[in-house]
């Protein structure tokens, strides 16, 4: 009897800490986006869609966390485009979560994307178009 009722609680404390990501760190984040100069206008990509845009830097949007990295290209007037990329890592989190809720818990932050992180904040120089004299 003692035996069946430490495995139900060691069965339900992985179940309670599964998805540990998902909840400390969300599937969602925001990124900051600067450039010198200020002002640009700056689209984010991931694979090959628009998934949205900061119209004058400095600013900042949200974001939906995937396995996925995020091309950021900045256009201003005068200048020569510009693009960072902003690769998809392994939030903090999913470490403790693979120790303590092992795979149910990994698998579900995976799948919700809560088990990555992006770069924030974002800087990007841009280099002025050279004129002829």
């Amino acid at each position: 009897m003692i035996a069946t009722m430490r495995f139900c609680a060691t069965v339900f404390a992985a179940v309670a800490l599964s998805g540990c990501a998902s909840i400390i760190e969300g599937t969602s984040q925001t990124i900051a986006v600067s450039t010198n100069p200020v002002g640009a206008d700056c689209e984010l990509q991931r694979e090959g869609q628009v998934i949205g845009r900061v119209t004058s830097t400095p600013s900042a949007i949200v974001v939906e966390k995937t396995k996925h990295d995020i091309t950021i290209v900045c256009r201003k007037e005068g200048y020569q485009d510009a693009a960072f990329l902003n690769h998809s890592g392994i939030e903090d989190a999913t470490w403790g979560n693979i120790v303590l809720g092992g795979g149910i818990g990994w698998a579900i932050d995976s799948a919700s994307g809560a088990d990555n992180k992006y770069t924030t904040p974002v800087n990007i120089s841009m280099v002025p178009v050279q004129t002829s004299p």
